[in-house]
């Protein structure tokens, strides 16, 4: 019986999957939007979203707590200062997964993750490349 049992296996031993959610939501917060199977977008959105939370803080705690899991302080100054302002009104619900078809080789379903204010990290995006070539 699996009552109460959360989160997803994929077939990995519990260090290779946790290095494995933590590789997605890396690259989700240095892109912005991945492409990845429809099962390990849905498991790594509860990751993604506590990250995003604690980037709302903006605490030395939470940026510690952002740390542990990015492991990048580029990363970290990134989702500070672009990505968790966008949010600010916002209780949850940072992202959003759409359905991409399947994939040729295993037929596996394939999904893109993104985060739901993209229009907005976008913009900021190109307004501070615009500054940079301006000086």
């Amino acid at each position: 019986m699996r009552h109460r049992v959360e989160g997803r296996k994929f077939g990995r031993e519990t260090d290779a999957r946790r290095l494995m959610m933590r590789n997605l939501v890396k690259s989700m917060v240095e892109h912005g939007q991945i492409n990845t199977t429809l099962a390990k977008a849905k498991e790594m959105r509860r990751f993604v979203e506590r990250v995003v939370t604690y980037g709302k803080n903006n605490t030395v705690h939470s940026r510690r707590l952002a740390y542990s899991v990015l492991g990048d302080r580029d990363l970290v100054k990134k989702l500070f200062d672009d990505i968790a302002p966008a949010f600010a009104t916002r209780n949850g619900g940072y992202t959003r997964v759409l359905k991409a078809g399947f994939r040729r080789g295993d037929n596996a379903p394939m999904a893109i993750i993104q985060f739901v204010e993209e229009s907005t990290i976008t913009k900021k995006k190109d307004a501070i490349k615009a500054e940079d070539l301006n000086k």
